[in-house]
């Protein structure tokens, strides 16, 4: 070969090793577990989820799957816990009680009306299977730092002379969250602003600001009915007709 065309020839191509897949391992391949189970279910529903879907979208196999969770009903369960930890709700602090009260309320139901449509439109074939209802998974439509939410929010208002600590009970600060995932699960829709409110102003509020009866109306002992027997006061005895 000549000089010339020793010149002209392409140089060879260097081999480069081919790039490595990085290996997922703990709390990163759960998410990506969980992620790929909550896209199936979304887009194909219960009965068309398969383990074996779950694992294809999320690149493993079905073992890693069933070495986490043994049933597709545990694994549906686990996928809806974790979609509510990707919207956290955080806490607002605007001053006043009403404010943070309503505030809060808003954004959770921002966050929990998709989750709220996902079970009730999606799950069907899982009620069917486990002969469970919508209640038996409640806990999906409450931030999970709710307790911390309301215990700030509650202890503020306390700080500041707007509630009557000896009017607190459990059911009582739960209400106002009771009555939000009410609307969610009928409506399937963010609840809208005036109806947050109400939730506030005429059952909350009344429950728990100071010098208020919260609903025991004098000449009225029926009303006391409609509350929990731990909000009673003391020795408190209605008349009613024989």
């Amino acid at each position: 070969m000549s000089p010339h065309a020793e010149k002209s020839a392409a140089p060879a191509a260097v081999a480069r090793p081919a790039p490595q897949t990085r290996r997922r391992r703990g709390a990163a391949l759960e998410r990506a577990l969980l992620d790929a189970a909550l896209a199936e279910l979304t887009e194909k529903g219960y009965s068309g989820l398969t383990i074996e879907s779950v694992a294809a979208r999320a690149r493993t196999s079905r073992a890693v799957l069933y070495r986490r969770w043994a049933t597709k009903p545990a694994l549906v369960q686990a996928a809806l816990a974790h979609a509510r930890t990707k919207e956290p709700v955080e806490i607002p602090d605007t001053g006043s009680l009403r404010g943070d009260m309503i505030e809060l309320l808003r954004r959770t139901s921002r966050s929990r009306a998709r989750i709220g449509a996902l079970v009730l439109l999606q799950l069907s074939a899982y009620f069917a299977e486990t002969g469970t209802g919508p209640a038996e998974l409640r806990e999906i439509f409450l931030p999970t730092d709710r307790a911390n939410a309301f215990d700030t929010v509650v202890l503020r208002a306390v700080d500041r002379g707007e509630i009557d600590p000896a009017r607190l009970t459990p059911r009582i600060v739960a209400v106002p969250m009771d009555l939000l995932r009410q609307e969610l699960m009928m409506t399937l829709r963010p609840v809208p602003d005036e109806a947050i409110a109400s939730i506030i102003d005429e059952v909350f509020l009344p429950l728990v600001r100071p010098g208020v009866d919260g609903g025991y109306e004098k000449g009225r002992p029926e009303a006391a009915l409609a509350h929990d027997e731990e909000v009673a006061p003391k020795g408190f005895e209605p008349s009613l007709p024989p």
